[in-house]
């Protein structure tokens, strides 16, 4: 593990990586080798990131007729995740005693045939293996909260510190991109970041506290959570849906919460493609999500947020936290790597980027890295808590 400074800008982990065919497209054949004895004559589908994780979308189901074949032509080399499913996420694969799997990852750079072995079905299960973790901290703001911008309601939840309805302080305020995932087991999509367990052992050990706000993501999330349009997924209403955190949401949280508005106070951050819209929603508004925390980001899906970063990246003055996974694939490496040093060229933001060598592309990584990023953020990213009883 390496340091270089220059300037604000702090590399912890600096790789050396090959350059990957990025234009270049494949064709993927994904094959069940074997699957349980029950549900045998069931139809199963492939959901994936290549799919908008559609559980049951029939251009992507096994062909029995085919020797149950799914195959994708035209994909570009990137790091792709998938599972099976019987046509609802509530009868997805998982492991043999009903718990939840990892998401299936294959780094895309040739031609490949993937043979599935599902080992069971969710649904056999007890439905009470999912339980609901929320603290007592965590409330939901609303469960059809609008987005006037795209026309959409979504579930909106907030985390707020153990002492805030015991004093009369304001604190600081994140945003964090899909809230099924950052606070309750239940909701989770695979495992959940557990933030609010997170943030009540660190406040309790002295950690400034801060108000977490979660929105939930909706079936558009691959289009949501993208600025450009994407081949696979089709156009991006990622500026309309920035739109929303920036004149919309925060308003609203601002006047209905003691908060310390200002964008030093203020952070915005999540993973995947919410990483992805979380950089690009401070490349927007700079003077609004001072910090930022980028985990995972897709940015493959996103080829113009390297000139958006060279064209606005001189705006971003605080702090941004850049994580990758090693295991996620050296593409997905170089390209957050590509951004963070035109960043660290063009800004005087300071600068955080981890590269974890052991970790993939899923929460239990991104819970892992949670506590460093907040520690991080809050020693000088935010200023002190303000409290209005002195």
């Amino acid at each position: 593990m390496l340091k270089r400074v220059k300037s604000k800008y702090v590399l912890l982990c600096l790789l050396q990586l090959i350059g990957l065919r990025v234009f270049s497209q494949y064709t993927i054949n994904f094959r069940i080798q074997s699957r349980p004895e029950a549900h045998t004559t069931d139809t199963i589908f492939l959901a994936g990131n290549f799919n908008n994780w559609n559980p049951g979308k029939d251009e992507y189901r096994f062909s029995v007729s085919d020797g149950a074949l799914v195959q994708i032509k035209n994909l570009p080399v990137a790091n792709y995740q998938f599972k099976c499913t019987r046509g609802e996420w509530q009868k997805a694969e998982c492991t043999i005693d009903g718990g939840d799997i990892s998401n299936r990852t294959i780094n895309l750079v040739s031609d490949t045939t993937i043979y599935i072995t599902v080992a069971e079905w969710k649904d056999d299960f007890s439905v009470t293996a999912k339980k609901h973790t929320a603290s007592v901290n965590v409330k939901i703001i609303d469960t059809a909260f609008l987005i006037p911008q795209l026309n959409r309601k979504r579930r909106i939840s907030i985390y707020l510190p153990p002492d805030y309805n015991t004093c009369n302080k304001k604190y600081p305020v994140m945003y964090l991109q899909d809230g099924q995932n950052i606070f309750d087991e239940f909701t989770a999509f695979s495992d959940e970041w557990a933030v609010d367990e997170c943030l009540d052992s660190l406040i309790k050990k002295g950690t400034p506290p801060c108000i977490v706000v979660g929105i939930d993501n909706g079936p558009e999330r691959m289009t949501e959570y993208n600025p450009y349009e994407y081949k696979q997924f089709g156009k991006g209403e990622g500026d309309l849906y920035v739109d929303f955190l920036a004149t919309t949401l925060k308003p609203f949280i601002d006047k209905h919460y003691r908060t310390m508005p200002s964008e030093g106070n203020t952070t915005i951050a999540g993973s995947s493609m919410g990483g992805l819209i979380a950089y690009y929603a401070a490349l927007k508004y700079p003077d609004t999500f001072g910090n930022a925390g980028i985990f995972s980001p897709s940015f493959l899906t996103a080829n113009q947020i390297k000139e958006q970063t060279i064209a606005k990246g001189n705006k971003l003055t605080g702090k941004l936290f850049f994580y990758i996974g090693q295991k996620e694939g050296d593409g997905d490496v170089q390209e957050v790597e590509k951004v963070v040093n035109i960043l660290g060229q063009k800004s005087s933001a300071m600068i955080y980027y981890a590269v974890d060598p052991e970790s993939s592309h899923n929460e239990q990584a991104w819970r892992k890295w949670f506590g460093s990023f907040y520690k991080w953020i809050m020693a000088d990213g935010f200023n002190n808590v303000i409290d209005l009883g002195k």
